[in-house]
């Protein structure tokens, strides 16, 4: 209003002060200006006005979703909600009881279709839904429809049923709800959490069920009778991150009786990726006995807290484990995690593809995902878990089953040993080069990359990936002395069986030795000479007599004995500023030239088996085994060891995805043709030695 009165006092002050000799032009009266003016402003302010209604509409809508989009949690971070979780952003620390699966939010964009996809195809799906940090994933994830519209639950929400849940608000359908047989003609008794899931072509193939909470352990195992169950697939360890995911509902040893069911552990193997249990169950009906059943577990304890797994080989085996080791006839494989939906789902989706993959050459994981979350809802949690099915296929597309039972062995060699005709070449090379085409992840090495610590590294293309590389303690006040050139490498039975590293250096020899004590570790293997070929390969490590200190660290001599392959020396390793000591065994194999492979198989054979017994004798820490640089020679070591103990507990090998998998724990891991076939080669020597003493399936 300030500038429309300033204008008319002008106006009117130019014409009551002129000169009276005015043309017409001249001339302009105050209502002539202020009327365009005052048009003007009116607009502006009913403009401004319409824009604070918008605004506060928006605001108030905003805050009628604030659950589902101010509190978004973030993709890729959360593994499977069925956690309950206790962390702060999420919600309110609340007692188990209450505690609710987070579910992720869906988007609000309107849902797709997506087609099945040609195996052939499947590399390059792969390839662009994960670009952009996986972004078309993720649409495809949210496209997926949350489950049945018209499903009820009915009976899950019963007053006498909720405490039977786990999670309050992951229910079972009652169309597809498993229904027990009622006891003492209570209606609620027929009730537990679980859902029939068809398999690919197979009607109610799985049920997938929640975790067993202590007071429906009985209800658990009545189901495993009356459904005539003869395998159980447990994907969720009892604790992780400190919170209860699944009560223990069978006994260490022993029997014990569950309800009606009275269930006794006949045997048990650990395996690194997975345990096996054997029990059997027999039901005490108040007449008689029933006969009693086998019952196999199968638990798979490497999904880690958060995430997936970090590569689908171990899954892949397992999945192969457990479609072996289910019966023809039996009642369909129990199938739970902690809320039976996320890891469950998982595990049934990657089996119903790969049965999809050899009857129609082509996956459809969008339309299966979306038709078995009809029968129970929020199958398949996470984007990652989405993802990490097609990961899994993938993989087994293009790799295969490499699995072999040792009867064909001799078979399987010569076929590799030998050109066919033009499509059936399956020969070594070829074989070893799929493992070659395998990318080094060279942005997961960046502390051995760091300026500080490249000079502790002998070959600068071999350096540990920083995920499972050893760490040592901090120095104090000194930067950068937790590294080593090292990493954890998986056994067959156990993770972080053995470190791999590198021959030490001069300056790294301190180290090495910090890194034994630190780690407990009782054998070393050494499978380089310190010069080859007139070349420094490794600084020795040890003293010629008596003893010699590095820093804090003295290390004497107490016997060297010359096998016939290796050498011998048993080493007292001193930690001065505590004056504690450790006995250690030192293997030094001979024999192993730079270039090419030792001449036989046998004394490979011997020194594992000494290296075994050792361990036996002095704790399951891990060996540490170095060759020069830590992967030709050693990873050629620690893959022998994996096979051979495989092949005597199951009389099976793989070869291929083994190596495959130490490559993904440390580069070039076996790093010539030569050593690969040298794998096969010896696991054919120590079949042809023990054939006759070994009861090899």
């Amino acid at each position: 209003m300030v500038p429309l009165l300033f204008l008319v006092a002008t106006t009117t002050t130019s014409n009551s002060t002129g000169s009276g000799n005015h043309t017409k032009e001249d001339v302009t009266t105050p209502s002539q200006h202020i009327l365009p003016t005052v048009l003007v402003l009116s607009l502006l302010l009913l403009i401004i006005a319409l824009l604070a209604w918008y605004f506060l509409r928006l605001k108030n809508q905003r805050k009628a979703v604030v659950t589902t989009v101010d509190k978004k949690i973030p993709n890729g971070i959360l593994e499977e909600q069925e956690f309950g979780y206790s962390t702060e952003s999420l919600y309110t620390i609340v007692p188990p009881e209450q505690q609710t699966v987070v579910l992720l939010p869906r988007s609000p964009s309107a849902s797709k279709t997506y087609f099945p996809i040609p195996v052939d195809h499947l590399e390059e799906e792969y390839r662009l839904r994960s670009a952009d940090d996986g972004k078309l994933f993720r649409e495809e994830y949210n496209s997926l429809p949350g489950g049945n519209a018209q499903g009820t639950y009915e009976e899950a929400n019963k007053d006498d049923n909720k405490e039977k849940n786990r999670y309050p608000n992951i229910l079972p359908y009652d169309h597809s709800r498993v229904v027990l047989t009622q006891l003492d003609g209570n209606p609620c008794s027929d009730y537990v959490n679980a859902s029939y899931i068809d398999g690919f072509t197979e009607k109610n193939k799985f049920i997938a069920a929640q975790g067993p909470k202590e007071d429906t352990t009985a209800e658990f195992w009545r189901m495993i009778w009356e459904q005539k169950v003869a395998t159980v697939v447990m994907l969720t360890n009892l604790k992780e991150r400190k919170e209860d995911k699944c009560y223990q509902y069978w006994p260490d040893q022993g029997c014990w009786t569950y309800g009606n069911v009275r269930v006794a552990v006949e045997d048990f193997t650990v395996l690194v990726d997975y345990t096996i249990r054997k029990f059997c169950i027999q039901y005490q009906a108040s007449d008689a006995a029933k006969t009693p059943r086998p019952v196999t577990q199968l638990h798979f304890t490497s999904w880690p807290d958060f995430g997936v797994p970090f590569s689908p080989i171990g899954m892949l085996k397992f999945l192969k484990k457990v479609k072996v080791v289910n019966p023809p006839f039996a009642g369909p494989i129990v199938v739970h995690c902690s809320a039976g939906v996320g890891r469950t789902g998982t595990f049934i989706v990657i089996d119903a593809m790969i049965d999809m993959m050899h009857a129609e050459q082509k996956v459809d994981v969008f339309g299966f995902v979306s038709k078995i979350r009809e029968q129970r809802s929020q199958l398949i949690q996470t984007d990652m878990q989405y993802s990490f099915i097609y990961q899994a296929l993938l993989e087994y597309y293009l790799y295969g089953d490499t699995e072999l039972d040792v009867s064909s062995l001799e078979g399987h060699l010569h076929k590799l040993h030998n050109t066919f005709t033009n499509g059936d070449r399956v020969g070594l090379e070829e074989e070893f080069k799929k493992l070659t085409n395998m990318r080094i992840m060279k942005e997961n090495m960046r502390t051995g990359n760091l300026p500080a610590n490249m000079k502790k590294n002998r070959v600068l293309q071999i350096i540990p990936y920083d995920f499972n590389r050893v760490i040592l303690s901090m120095r104090r006040g000194q930067e950068f002395t937790d590294y080593i050139n090292a990493s954890f490498i998986d056994g067959y039975r156990q993770k972080d069986y053995f470190i791999a590293t590198q021959g030490p250096l001069q300056h790294t020899v301190e180290d090495f030795w910090r890194m034994v004590w630190e780690w407990k570790c009782h054998s070393i293997v050494m499978l380089t000479e310190l010069q080859e070929r007139e070349q420094d390969k490794c600084c020795q490590y040890w003293p010629t007599e008596e003893s010699v200190t590095y820093g804090d660290y003295t290390v004497e001599l107490k016997g060297d004995t010359l096998c016939d392959t290796f050498s011998l020396r048993d080493l007292v390793l001193t930690f001065v500023p505590e004056k504690q000591t450790r006995v250690i065994r030192h293997f030094h194999f001979h024999g192993w030239p730079e270039v090419g492979i030792p001449a036989e198989g046998k004394g490979m054979i011997d020194i594992i088996a000494s290296v075994q017994r050792q361990q036996q004798q002095s704790g399951n820490h891990p060996i540490v085994v170095h060759c020069s640089a830590g992967a030709g020679r050693t990873g050629t070591f620690i893959a022998l060891s994996n096979i051979l103990e495989r092949v005597k507990a199951e009389g099976l090998l793989d070869v291929f995805q083994t190596v495959k998998s130490l490559r993904m724990q440390r580069p070039h891991m076996v790093q010539t043709v030569e050593q690969y076939d040298f794998c096969y080669r010896v696991v054919q020597d120590f079949v042809d030695i023990f054939s006759d003493y070994a009861n090899f399936k």
